[in-house]
Order: structure tokens, then sequence, then C-alpha cells
């Protein structure tokens, strides 16, 4: 039996690739080549899109004579090899299990990478959108200090009040989209996987690092009709809220009740 260490030929391992794992190697294993460091090996390969089947070692592998165990070898009536023949056959099963991992790992990135191409769609027009509206609610805001604003207070608050419906509208249709980006992030988070930012840079949307893209339980009302702050709905409706507030507090101190 081999240790959690162990070496391997250069001999070894062309005999280990070339003849006794040809036949199940992934198809798009281009290269082997040992690690600089002299540990372990890196692979090369052809670069997945993720819309292929998961890469699986072929379980045709486990009666292959070349690869199998002592006690196969004595069911299927041969003889036994010699131990460095099975330690060569460890080797090989090792090497194959690697080989299929980070092939696993490098398709499941790619599928990260398509199921963000196929979600993302136009979802920077709409934070830029979000981003005009809430310029819209600044300005018109803004425009109730202005002393022109009393001469037309109830239209003043009225084109506020146009902005704010426009507002949460931008809100929830860019939010609709953020959720499906959020759930295929969490559908691909995975160990050594990409990280957010990373994946949209990868995806073509490096400007996905400064959208607020929350966890995909966050999105939606609670039982009061409220959503959370990590959502632009949130942020929307909290922003609406309190200039609503501001502007009740103005019409109760200044004695104008239809304010």
């Amino acid at each position: 039996m081999l240790g959690t260490t162990f070496q391997v030929t250069a001999d070894e391992l062309k005999e280990i690739f070339n003849v006794r794992l040809a036949p199940y190697l992934p198809a798009h294993l281009i290269k082997v080549e040992p690690n600089p460091s002299g540990w372990g090996n890196s692979y090369t390969f052809k670069p997945f899109t993720g819309r292929e089947d998961k890469p699986e070692e072929p379980r045709r592998y486990y009666d292959d004579p070349k690869l199998c165990y002592p006690h196969q070898d004595r069911e299927a009536g041969r003889p036994e090899a010699d131990e460095a023949e099975y330690d060569l056959r460890e080797k090989a099963r090792h090497f194959l299990d690697q080989v299929y991992a980070e092939a696993r790992t490098q398709w499941r990135n790619a599928a990260h990478i398509a199921d963000l191409k196929a979600t993302v769609k136009n979802a920077g027009d709409l934070f830029k959108q979000y981003g005009q509206a809430k310029s819209a609610v600044d300005a018109a805001f803004a425009y109730l200090r202005d002393p022109e604003a009393a001469k037309e207070w109830p239209a003043a608050i009225s084109r506020l009040i146009d902005t704010h419906n426009n507002l949460q509208a931008a809100a929830k249709v860019f939010d609709d989209r953020a959720q499906q980006i959020a759930e295929v992030h969490e559908k691909h988070l995975h160990e050594d996987g990409y990280g957010y930012d990373e994946a949209l840079k990868i995806a073509g949307f490096p400007e996905g690092r400064d959208w607020p893209i929350a966890s995909p339980e966050d999105y939606g009302t609670n039982y009061r009709g409220e959503y959370t702050r990590y959502t632009l709905s949130g942020q929307a409706q909290a922003l609406i809220k309190e200039q609503e507030e501001h502007v009740a507090k103005v019409g109760r101190l200044a004695g104008t009740p239809t304010a």
C-alpha cells in the first residue's frame, strides 16, 4: 500500500497515462506535466464551456486488469501480481481521481461563467436606470428647500411622489435580476471556485462589483411588506419613508396639513 506521499518516475508516469489510463481520461485533457516543485502533476485541459456533461470517472475502469486490486485478480482467476505492480496500479488510480477532480473544478467554473452570462443580460442598464431615478428623487426633494417651492407646494410634493414611485419601480426591476444573479452564484458556490467579483469580471461584467447583490433569501418582503436593507428595494423604501416623514413634519410645523 502506498503512503500519503509517494514518488513516481518519469517512466512510470508515461506508463500510467499513456497506457493504463488512456481509455479513461477526460476528453478535454491535453497535457500532463510534473509540477516544478517535484510534488504532484499539473493538468492542462481544452477550455470547458460548462455545457458539457459533468466529468466523471468511467466505472468500467474498476474491472481493468491493469488497474484492479489483488482480490479482483483472485476472483477473476488471474494470478496475483507482485507488490510493485499493485503499487503502480494504486498510483494510476490516484492520478485518475486527481485528474477528474481537476476536470470537475474547471468544468464547474466554466458552468458558473456560462450561467452568469445567460442571467446578467442588461443588469448594468437596469442599475443605471435606478441611479437616474435616484437622482430625480434627490433633485425633487432638494427643490422643496427652495423658496420657490412654497409657491407651488402641493405640485412640488406631487412631483416628489412621482419620483418615489419611479424609484421603487426601478429598484424592484433591478432586484428581480439581482436575485437571479445571486441564485446563480449560490448554485456554483464551492471550494476553490470563483468569487463573486471575479466570476462577474470573467463573464464580461467587471462593473458588477458595484452592483448591490444580496443573498437570495434577502429578496422579497417580510410580513410587514418591508424589504431588507441589503436590497435596492429596501434602500429605496427607507429613503422614501425618511423623506415622507420629513415632509409631514414640515407640514405640521408650518401649519400646512395638506403637505
